[in-house]
């Protein structure tokens, strides 16, 4: 079978930083990608030095070509159906072909589990979105809503009345909980109005997002944000036997500082392995991952 130092199960920002610090150690490297980046919905990025604005796909593209520049960095556009330790390092499966490695990253991301509200999925990434960070501005101080997921969703109202006009943001409590008389009071004090009718649909009306109440009524935003259920790959987890660990929206990789989980060997990076989710903050921690794989082929015997 192919046998390479490292073998990185995904191809989107974490996994190209890793990479390239493999490739810039000249280790022989296998990329295996199954082209579901997380931010495939977005029409653009922002927040990342000397990209911002830039299309997601393009920035992938470009990163993709400058990793494959290093001859000993190779791509598989497939999916990885099994992994496991064996004679000391680990095998993974594309399909029936098993493919060696001394090391594994797991750059494979998450998914992102959205309310079922009729067609709230199809404005996902361009009027429905999670960080107002990367999507914020761009709302030019219009009208906004947040959406209630879990009570973590107080938190995001009241950080998106930073983008908002004075009085512009709307939290949708869509029957997720009740608020207590504190956290009443906190809202009221930021100018943020709370909407208890269940939302029961979501369409767009020129640039606007129309939500449907169930009483009849339409709320119409600039933009809604929410706090999506996060889920990593967990049959890789369970397969090589890696912890994961509880996140604000979900459960994570359970890492080291220097990215290793708990199974020597296996490493993990971007937002599988992180609480908040940004090009930057992904890139970085591939970074940090790619680097510190190295420094495990290197030290340990």
């Amino acid at each position: 079978m192919s046998t390479y130092d490292v073998i990185v199960i995904g191809g989107s920002y974490a996994g190209i930083g890793a990479a390239m610090q493999l490739g810039r150690a000249r280790k022989r490297v296998l990329v295996i990608d199954a082209g579901k980046r997380r931010n495939r919905f977005a029409g653009h990025s922002h927040g990342f030095l000397g990209q911002d604005g830039v299309a997601p796909d393009v920035i992938a593209a470009k990163g993709k070509a400058e990793v494959l520049a290093y001859p000993t960095v190779q791509w598989r556009e497939a999916l990885v159906t099994n992994a496991k330790s064996e004679g000391g390092g680990f095998v993974v499966h594309v399909g029936e072909e098993p493919i060696a490695a001394k090391r594994i990253i797991l750059a494979t991301g998450v998914t992102d589990e959205l309310p079922a509200i009729p067609g709230l999925r199809d404005h996902w990434g361009t009027h429905v979105f999670q960080c107002p960070y990367c999507h914020g501005y761009e709302l030019n101080r219009g009208k906004l809503g947040v959406l209630a997921t879990s009570p973590n969703s107080l938190h995001h109202a009241a950080m998106v009345t930073e983008w908002s006009h004075p009085g512009g943001v709307t939290f949708f409590l869509d029957e997720c909980f009740d608020l207590d008389a504190e956290q009443a009071t906190e809202l009221a004090s930021r100018g943020v109005h709370v909407e208890r009718q269940k939302v029961i649909g979501a369409s767009v009306e020129g640039s606007d997002l129309v939500l449907r109440l169930r009483d009849g009524r339409d709320a119409v935003i600039a933009g809604l944000f929410l706090l999506p259920k996060t889920h990593v790959n967990a049959a890789l987890a369970d397969q090589l036997g890696c912890a994961l660990e509880n996140g604000p929206t979900g459960t994570y990789f359970k890492t080291d500082p220097t990215k290793e989980t708990t199974v020597p060997g296996v490493f993990a990076c971007g937002d599988g392995a992180l609480p908040f989710g940004a090009v930057a903050l992904a890139v970085a921690d591939g970074v940090m991952a790619g680097s510190a794989t190295h420094r495990s082929l290197i030290f340990r015997r």
